[in-house]
């Protein structure tokens, strides 16, 4: 039976004198939403600790989105970090939700966030916490309705086995109708398969437990998800995706925390999607298309969000917020209404070339802290090959320009183990921030007191799913290992600072990103022997998912590593956000050959296929600077 919906609060309280930060498990912030009246009652789960988890836009959407129907309630729930997850266990408290301290095991349905694949064994932990039967399978019919979306969505397969639905795509309009879908169903008294036969027809919903897995000669090892012999499922399921942008909220976050968090400032996304086409970026392929928020709304809403919750900072927020068409007349107006406030306008990404700089400058007042560029490969052969689509000459004059505009500290980000990279690909990162370094020593001046300073961060290729590099297979860590030192060895002044990404951490990853349902057997294992917080460097135990694969029968750089042929159906070809596989396989094609395909928002039409596949269209609300 159903756990009852009552506040344990109570059972919580004498806990918190003995754990770190007890700010995370008090309820009723500012903002947050109190009042919980039924009869549907969903629980938001971002599952990491309170202070990574709250600031999450996705969940902040959704949590106003349901909140806003009669008769629906969402709350949110963060995974208690490990010393009050011990406690909890101890006392046999289960996992309560934030606004009313309820019990999950009481809520109607269960919404996961899947921000990132090292999330997984967190999915499996909060699960366990709250007395809720990992598999769907194993459920009761009156266990909540578990549901999953966000930007690992896009290959749940390792986790498929836990979820009842996956909502895939833009979720403020699929999150509403899976729940009414949920609710009528109880209401009516359908059985737990009936429910999920139902929601099965919301668009944009894959409900696993109605596919089954196919390995033949067509497939990789993975083998691909087809519907159930006698099941109306569809054979790809189409992610839902909002055209009118502009009708959706500006401010989503409306929550005051009572601690700090790793993201402490009020949030506004000015634009979703993105067309440069970087053949790396999973986000910049699943999140078509480019659709613009308009500067009224933002300029208006921005002020008016953060008169409501007192933030000192606002950031404007997108994949690429300096490709706004309207980016400087919104930074212009936002300097003007908020002049004399002490209020910091940021900007997350900026544009490798002089309007990115001059729009940096435009939001950075009197303080010159660091700037950031992403070049991504050390070589303009190797930009082109993933269509990066900027020069070295764009970097030279963005860093000229920064230097001569005040900045003296400038951050670069780069990959490792891109296809085709070679070892002169890795010396040319070392090669391009010691350019970088002497622009600004010749602009600024040489001596110990000019503070210039250049750092670099090389993160590890991690092939995605609907990508065109979702074919090719990661680098092998030791190889990863030694590039590292190369380009450590290349490095000798002292103001250039190397950080780089964990090969074992990247490999993890690597292997979750490239499996099919059969890796939940992996995902299980490690979580049973105590793997949890894997995206925390402190917390990784590589030596336990080393374990963990070898008791699968599997070895994860085996796994990571692998190549799919290019006519293989892949482990995620039964979902699509749009992209057709035609076109990524040409973009692979085309990036062998070291070719670059244009921004169709200002160029011509890419013939992605997202237009024609979800009725939508590009929305720019200016002229392209």
């Amino acid at each position: 039976m159903r756990a009852r919906r009552e506040s344990l609060f109570h059972l919580l309280e004498p806990l918190l004198a003995h754990v770190e930060h007890p700010a995370r498990y008090l309820d009723h912030e500012w903002g947050s939403v109190q009042e919980q009246d039924g009869p549907f009652h969903l629980c938001m789960v971002y599952a990491d600790v309170y202070e990574v988890g709250q600031p999450n836009l996705g969940v902040a959407i959704l949590y106003n989105q349901v909140n806003a129907q009669e008769g629906m309630s969402c709350e949110r729930c963060y995974l208690p970090w490990k010393d009050m997850a011990a406690l909890m266990r101890e006392n046999e408290v289960p996992l309560l939700s934030l606004e009313s301290a309820s019990p999950l095991a009481s809520f109607d349905a269960i919404g996961f966030t899947l921000a990132h694949e090292l999330i997984a064994t967190n999915v499996l932990e909060t699960l366990d916490l709250a007395g809720i039967a990992l598999t769907s399978a194993e459920r009761d019919e009156d266990d909540p309705i578990i549901l999953a979306g966000g930007p690992s969505a896009w290959n749940c397969e390792p986790l498929a086995p836990v979820f009842d639905a996956v909502l895939l795509g833009d979720g403020e309009e699929s999150i509403v109708e899976a729940c009414a879908c949920i609710r009528d169903a109880r209401a009516r008294g359908l059985t737990r398969l009936e429910t999920l036969r139902r929601l099965a027809r919301v668009p944009g919903t894959y409900v696993p437990s109605l596919y089954d897995v196919v390995v033949d000669e067509s497939t990789t090892r993975w083998g691909r998800a087809v519907p159930r012999a006698g099941e109306d499922v569809p054979e790809v399921v189409l992610k839902r995706c909002v055209n009118d942008f502009a009708a959706t909220p500006a401010v989503a976050q409306r929550i005051v925390p009572y601690m700090g968090i790793v993201q402490d400032r009020l949030s506004v996304e000015v634009l979703r999607g993105c067309a440069r086409g970087c053949r790396f970026c999973q986000a910049g392929m699943t999140y078509r298309p480019v659709r613009e928020r308009p500067a009224d709304q933002v300029v208006r809403c921005s002020v008016e969000g953060l008169l409501a919750s007192g933030h000192n900072e606002i950031s404007l927020t997108s994949l690429s917020t300096t490709d706004h068409s309207q980016c400087a007349q919104i930074l212009n107006r936002m300097n003007s209404e908020l002049e004399g406030k002490g209020i910091r306008v940021s900007i997350p990404s900026q544009r490798l070339d002089s309007f990115g700089v001059e729009m940096a400058a435009a939001v950075a007042g009197g303080k010159r802290g660091g700037l950031t560029f992403a070049p991504e490969a050390g070589s303009q052969r190797l930009r082109d090959v993933i269509n990066k689509n900027v020069t070295e000459q764009d970097l030279e004059a963005a860093a000229r320009n920064a230097f001569e505009a005040g900045w003296r500290r400038m951050k670069l980000y780069f990959m490792m183990g891109l296809p085709t990279e070679t070892d002169e690909d890795v010396v040319g990162i070392a090669r391009m921030a010691k350019h970088v370094l002497e622009i600004g020593r010749e602009v600024v001046g040489r001596g110990p007191k000019s503070g210039v300073s250049v750092s670099i961060s090389v993160a590890v290729l991690v092939p995605k799913a609907f990508t065109p590099f979702q074919w090719c297979g990661q680098l092998d860590p030791d190889e990863v290992r030694r590039r590292q030192q190369l380009l450590l060895s290349e490095i000798r002044d002292r103001a250039i600072r190397v950080s780089y990404h964990d090969a074992s951490v990247s490999l993890v990853e690597g292997a979750l990103s490239k499996m099919g349902r059969a890796g939940f057997s992996l995902v299980r294992r490690a979580w049973e022997l105590g793997c949890s917080f894997d995206a925390w460097t402190s917390e990784f135990r590589f030596d336990l998912w080393e374990r963990a694969a070898a008791e699968c029968g599997l070895d994860l750089a085996d796994v990571a590593c692998e190549h799919f042929p290019l006519a293989a159906a892949l482990p995620w070809d039964h979902t699509s956000p749009g992209v057709s596989k035609g076109y990524l396989q040409r973009e692979w094609l085309r990036a062998a050959e070291g070719v670059t395909t244009p921004d169709c928002t200002r160029d011509t039409c890419a013939d992605c296929g997202v237009c024609p596949a979800l009725r939508v269209h590009n929305v720019i609300q200016g002229v392209r600077s």
